[in-house]
């Protein structure tokens, strides 16, 4: 059988499979079997060979702790502190709620990691402010939605983790990678809100004014948090321990802040568990089915010929990556982070690497590809998730208030396109 048929039916098969609803690592399962019988030749056992070498690694361990410890600041309420303690320290701003989920949203990104947890956590604890104070529902709604992403790129970053696990590329330094990028998509997303409000003073009532002794006094409110960053990033990046061993200790920390808040109880200890092992085995079984029908694809040439064809386009190395990027628009569209990535690694890495761009600079890019994605229609990620917490407003409200949003992320990408040394830099100079 002629290659051209071989990948029509595989990828063929799998559209159809996910477009009926079929569960996404079940549908990539089933292919992958599909595969490995027709077209190579070798036993359903591969899966469970595979998912031992890509799931018994100390790398991936990061993963379940890293989410405990965000699920432990979500389920425990302690997170209102942090959102009290940004508000008061830039809710001075134009749109002043808004610009403080953003900024919170930059610190509780450097605690969990995770999206969905950061948009649903601030959609309970700030929206109802938003809406007492007058806010529109769309500035509202659309800075809580795209505020959720920023836990995405701002490290530690589960997405992070599992690509670097998956690529093999250091974990630390794409940490590093992507503290610069995030700090300033996260100045960028308050810009936006500032900007909104001086064009249309509708949108949100008078900033609140703060003394400087408010800001004081929150600064030192917010300091645990701070130092829960600094010790779990610091020890990474001199060298000290490794992403899974700063995890547990995050962890651990996460567990004793919430405790000297005196927020801790056994349901939030279970549940805080009980999402962590969730969210853990639904990325592991993404994961290693990928990886079966990863190596499905290469067993019968279609990585390699894919990356030849992409490669002999007339568009250089620059138009090419723009395609990529075009590409991953519309799969975010459809797919959420981790399918998105697990899906397209095994044939856009090679052509990565074949136009000559970094794997680190590129797992940083790729996540801001995927931010976008988790706010845009129809299957946005935290777009459903939102509407979950705030169910009185549609889905379009949150659609139409990210969409000022979505211009500072895709400019992000070409800054980043243009100026690779703001990602290249700190691993540069930590490594």
């Amino acid at each position: 059988m002629s290659l051209e048929l071989m990948s029509v039916t595989l990828l063929v098969g799998l559209v159809l499979l996910l477009a009926f609803g079929v569960e996404i690592f079940v549908a990539i399962g089933l292919v992958a079997s599909l595969g490995l019988l027709l077209f190579v030749g070798q036993p359903i056992q591969q899966f469970a060979f595979s998912g031992w070498d890509l799931m018994n690694s100390f790398t991936m361990t990061a993963v379940p702790l890293f989410i405990f410890m965000g699920a432990i600041f979500a389920n425990t309420g302690v997170i209102r502190t942090l959102f009290l303690g940004a508000d008061k320290l830039i809710g001075n701003l134009p749109g002043g709620v808004a610009c403080s989920v953003l900024g919170a949203n930059a610190i509780f990104g450097a605690i969990s990691g995770s999206s969905i947890a950061a948009a649903a956590t601030f959609g309970k604890i700030a929206f109802p402010q938003m809406e007492e104070s007058g806010y529109d529902p769309r500035l509202g709604l659309g800075s809580i939605a795209v505020g959720g992403t920023l836990s995405v790129l701002i490290p530690p970053s589960i997405i992070l983790v599992v690509y670097g696990g998956w690529q093999e590329v250091s974990v630390a330094q794409l940490f590093a990678g992507g503290m610069i990028p995030g700090i300033i998509l996260a100045s960028f997303l308050v810009l936006t809100v500032v900007v909104q409000v001086k064009l249309n003073p509708s949108l949100a009532p008078q900033a609140l004014k703060f003394t400087l002794r408010e800001r004081l006094t929150a600064l030192i409110e917010m300091l645990p948090f701070l130092a829960v960053i600094v010790i779990v990033l610091g020890v990474i990046f001199a060298g000290v321990m490794t992403p899974t061993e700063s995890a547990a200790m995050g962890a651990l920390l996460s567990i004793v802040l919430a405790v000297a808040y005196h927020r801790i109880t056994f349901a939030a200890f279970k549940e805080s568990m009980w999402t962590a092992v969730k969210i853990t085995a639904m990325i592991a079984f993404v994961m290693f089915t990928a990886r079966v029908l990863g190596q499905v694809f290469q067993y019968i040439g279609l990585t390699k010929a894919f990356s030849a064809f992409m490669v002999q386009l007339p568009f250089g190395r620059y138009g090419i990556f723009a395609i990529i990027c075009v590409m991953y628009l519309i799969m975010g569209m459809f797919f959420d982070s981790f399918s998105m990535m697990v899906l397209t690694l095994p044939f856009v890495s090679p052509l990565i690497s074949e136009l000559g761009f970094s794997l680190i600079w590129f797992g940083v890019v790729f996540v801001i590809l995927a931010e976008i994605g988790l706010v845009t229609p129809p299957f946005g990620l935290n777009l459903f998730v939102l509407h979950g917490v705030v169910p009185k407003h549609d889905i379009m409200t949150i659609v139409i208030g990210t969409l000022p949003f979505l211009l500072p992320m895709l400019a992000m990408v070409v800054i980043l396109t243009a100026f690779p040394k703001l990602v290249l830099w700190l691993p540069g100079i930590l490594y």
